[in-house]
C-alpha cells in the first residue's frame, strides 16, 4: 500500500476524466495537482468543478516539476506520442488502455520507459479488483483442479443510444478488440499466463452507425475497423480460450467469462467492473457456489462505483515506493500484442506466434 505522498497530474479531460478524479479521491496519499488538456478551457473548467490547483495545456503539465506521476487519458491514438513526451520530461507514467494502437507503438512506449528509467504502467486496473483477484486465488488453489480452457463473450454497449460522438469507437484504436478486450485478455494473463498464440477472423457489420443519443453532437458514424472478432488463444499452458468480441451483438445470454478445468467451472462478471460474484461449481456440484472475495471491494457492486478508476495508479504508485508492479508495462505490452494479433491472424489467415511473454503479475493478498 502506498503510504507517502504523490503528486499526480492528468493529461486530457474526456469522458473517463471524472472517473479517475472520483477513484483516486479514495486514496488521500495520490494528490491530483494539475490536470492538463489541449483545449486550455476545458482543462480550468474541470479544475475549477474538481477543485484541482492547478490547469494549462499539456506542455505546461509536462513542464511542471512538481508533478511526480502523470495519468495519460488521451485518446489512444496519441498515447504513444504523449507517454514518451511525459517519460521524457522525468514522469513516472500511467496511461489508459491500450498502451498505443499498434505493438510497434508499444514497443516505442517501453524503449522510452527503459531509457529514461520512469516506471510505466497501463490499464486496464480491473483485474486488480475482487473479482479477478478471487478467481486467480481459486484457480492457484487447485478449485477447478488444472484449468483446461476458457471462454470470454464481449457484447455491444450500445454507444449510440447514449453517447453523442461514439465515432471514435468504429475508427483506428477502437473497435471491440481494442476497446472491450484489453478488460477481458488482462483478466485471462494474470489468472492464466501469457498467451502463446492467436488464430482469429474479423469482419465489419453495419458499414455505418446511426446514433441516436438525446445529447449526439452527430447523427450517424462511418465504421473502419472490425466489428465482429472470433479468435482462439492458446496459453503458455497449454490453456485454450475462445473469444467472441463484437458490437454487432446487442443482446446475449452468454455469459461474460468462464474457466474450465480438470474438476470443475468458474464463472466471473463482466470484466470492466471491479467486483462482483465469482462462481464455483466442481464436478457433481447440484448448484453453484458464490466465493468469498479475496480482497476488499473497490465499490459497491450495481452502482457506478464499479466505473471509477485508480486502483492501477495505487498500483504504480506503490511501486515507486518500491512494492511490486502488477499492471507494469510488459504485461500490458503482451496484452496489447494479442489484441493486434487478432486482426493480424484474421488478415493473414494463420495462426500468429507472440513475440513476447510476461510474468503473472503477484495477487493482491491484501489492501
Amino acid at each position: 500500500m502506498a503510504k507517502q505522498t504523490h503528486r499526480i497530474g492528468i493529461l486530457g479531460t474526456g469522458n473517463i476524466f471524472g472517473r479517475y478524479v472520483t477513484g483516486l479521491a479514495r486514496h488521500p496519499e495520490l494528490r491530483i495537482v494539475r490536470v492538463g488538456d489541449i483545449d486550455v478551457a476545458r482543462a480550468e473548467e474541470a479544475a475549477a468543478e474538481h477543485g484541482i490547483p492547478a490547469w494549462g495545456d499539456d506542455a505546461e503539465l509536462y513542464a511542471d516539476d512538481s508533478v511526480e506521476i502523470l495519468v495519460n487519458l488521451t485518446p489512444p491514438v496519441h498515447h504513444a506520442r504523449t507517454v514518451v513526451a511525459a517519460l521524457d520530461a522525468g514522469k513516472h507514467v500511467y496511461v489508459e488502455k491500450p498502451l498505443g494502437t499498434t505493438v510497434e507503438e508499444g514497443r516505442t512506449v517501453l524503449d522510452a520507459a527503459a531509457r529514461t528509467g520512469r516506471l510505466l504502467g497501463s490499464a486496464p486496473d480491473t483485474f486488480l479488483g475482487s473479482a479477478s483477484q478471487t478467481l486467480r486465488k481459486a484457480i492457484d488453489a487447485g478449485a477447478i483442479g488444472t484449468p483446461i480452457g476458457a471462454s470470454a463473450f464481449i457484447g455491444h454497449s450500445k454507444a449510440e443510444t447514449w453517447h453523442p460522438n461514439p465515432a471514435f469507437l468504429f475508427q483506428e484504436g477502437g473497435g471491440p478488440v481494442m476497446d472491450m478486450g484489453p478488460y477481458y485478455f488482462a483478466i485471462l494473463v494474470n489468472a492464466l499466463g501469457p498467451i502463446r498464440s492467436v488464430s482469429a477472423a474479423t469482419r465489419i457489420g453495419a458499414p455505418r452507425r446511426t446514433v441516436t443519443a438525446p445529447d449526439r453532437t452527430v447523427d450517424a458514424v462511418d465504421v473502419t475497423v472490425p466489428t465482429h472478432a472470433a479468435a482462439v488463444l492458446t496459453f503458455a499452458s497449454g490453456v485454450i480460450g475462445t473469444t467472441q468480441m463484437s458490437f454487432d451483438v446487442w443482446d446475449t445470454d452468454l455469459p461474460a467469462m468462464e474457466v474450465y478445468g480438470t474438476e470443475g467451472t468458474l464463472s466471473l462478471p463482466n470484466p470492466n467492473h471491479f467486483d462482483g460474484d465469482v462462481r464455483l461449481r466442481r464436478h457433481g456440484d447440484g448448484d453453484w457456489t458464490t466465493l468469498e472475495p479475496a480482497v476488499e471491494l473497490f465499490g459497491a457492486v450495481g452502482t457506478r462505483e464499479q466505473a471509477r478508476r485508480g486502483l492501477g495508479v495505487r498500483d504504480l504508485a506503490t511501486a515507486v515506493e518500491g512494492g511490486p508492479h502488477r499492471a507494469d508495462a510488459s504485461f500490458a505490452f503482451h496484452v496489447l500484442e494479442a489484441l493486434c494479433a487478432v486482426e493480424d491472424a484474421s488478415r493473414s489467415q494463420r495462426t500468429v506466434l507472440l513475440d513476447s511473454s510476461c510474468k503473472r503479475p503477484e495477487p493482491r493478498l491484501s489492501a
